[in-house]
């Protein structure tokens, strides 16, 4: 049996990056995988300038309660002249600061009176100026390979000029469902049957990735058919990914298709939720099973198949940040596999960050997924105590 770190290395040690790259618009990038770094060709901010509407001025001149002349008017996106002896310039956030000043008053701090001003405090060298080059020097690296591309990195990319990244084509990522069992939703539930929850939460994950996901829809739970929808995918996907049907059992036919087109490993990984897991691979096609389990698909696609997926895309980042936080409950069951148990940050009392369990911690209970913002993650025979501080994943670092 495997350990999850176990496991998540041999996912990542299998995962090949695409090659295929294509050139989009900034705007358009959200989500995509920087193919090669970015090197600014320009100095941000190109000029000194003014971090405030105020007045620019010398403050060797500045004296509380001296009047100073307002000789000039500067604008962003405008060029002031050299700064008169004795005077002030008005400014506005963003406009260059004039040759000879070397600080800018709050307009807050001043007193006018006509076309004079007069400070109620002392002004030191250098404040309100933002630099030239204090965010980015020409030449600089913004934006190393392998970045996944959010709102910031547009807005950076934007701010030197760049309308357009390279970046790695989309993944494709084929689903199916197995399990004569299963419903979809709008139909009505026969005796015995349930609604397909997991294709639905498959769809959401692999598409918050920023993958294209090609859904085969259900499958009659037949080796054949399961064959034959694994044909389909492999031809069409770049990675397949199912829940449910790697077990052992008589009427689980997913292995067995798997085995039969290509390579298949069946991993036992020492976790809860979750306990099979299999890697294959269909022609050039990889393969990920999942537990069929909802949150058990949950938390395995989370935990291994998101890095995997991300690391076949190109991105860098693969691994979440965990946090420390204190728990609100107790967890006194000392299990024998690590365990992700579903949690909910509040604030406490006092000010600091806790984590409360759900109450009902089964691989069924898809509630669990949607109270919880995140999973508080067991070491095998951990228990706790309420006070004690536990390792905590956020959803957001996962989603």
């Amino acid at each position: 049996m495997l350990t999850a770190d176990q496991l998540l290395d041999e996912l990542l040690n299998r995962a090949r990056v695409l090659t295929a790259t294509e050139t989009v618009a900034t705007e358009a990038a959200l989500g995509r995988v920087l193919a090669d770094a970015r090197i600014s060709a320009i100095t941000v901010p190109p000029l000194d300038n003014s971090a405030m509407d105020g007045y620019a001025v010398r403050a060797a001149e500045c004296h509380t309660d001296q009047p100073l002349l307002v000789s000039q008017r500067i604008a962003a996106g405008h060029m002031g002249e050299s700064l008169q002896i004795a005077s002030a310039a008005r400014i506005f956030t963003g406009a260059p600061i004039p040759q000879g000043a070397d600080a800018v008053v709050m307009q807050e701090h001043c007193i006018v009176e006509g076309n004079t001003i007069r400070l109620q405090s002392p002004v030191k060298p250098g404040a309100n100026i933002r630099r030239a080059g204090e965010d980015i020097m020409a030449g600089a690296e913004i934006l190393p390979s392998g970045t996944r591309i959010g709102a910031a990195h547009m807005g950076l990319a934007a701010s030197v000029g760049l309308a357009s990244l390279p970046v790695y084509r989309r993944l494709k990522v084929a689903s199916f469902s197995t399990g004569d069992e299963l419903v979809q939703p709008g139909k009505a539930l026969q005796p015995g049957q349930i609604y397909n929850s997991n294709r639905y939460t498959l769809a959401g994950l692999v598409q918050t990735l920023g993958c294209v996901w090609i859904d085969l829809g259900a499958v009659p739970d037949t080796l054949n058919d399961t064959v034959a929808a694994l044909q389909r995918a492999a031809t069409q996907a770049d990675v397949i990914i199912t829940s449910g049907g790697v077990s052992v059992g008589e009427e689980d036919h997913v292995k067995a298709a798997v085995a039969r087109l290509g390579t298949i490993d069946l991993w036992k990984v020492a976790m809860k939720p979750g306990k099979p897991v299999a890697f294959g691979r269909i022609g050039e096609a990889d393969f990920i099973g999942l537990p069929g389990n909802p949150v058990s698909a949950f938390a395995t696609f989370s935990l291994f198949a998101r890095p995997f997926l991300l690391k076949r895309m190109g991105a860098t980042q693969l691994r979440p940040t965990v946090y420390r936080v204190r728990a609100a409950s107790e967890w006194l069951k000392s299990g024998e596999r690590r365990e992700f148990l579903r949690g909910r940050t509040q604030i406490a009392d006092d000010g600091e960050l806790e984590v409360q369990l759900y109450p009902n911690q089964s691989s069924g209970v898809l509630t669990s997924t949607v109270w919880a913002n995140g999973f508080v993650d067991l070491e095998i025979g951990q228990t706790v105590h309420i006070g004690d501080m536990v390792k905590f994943i956020p959803f957001n670092e996962l989603l």
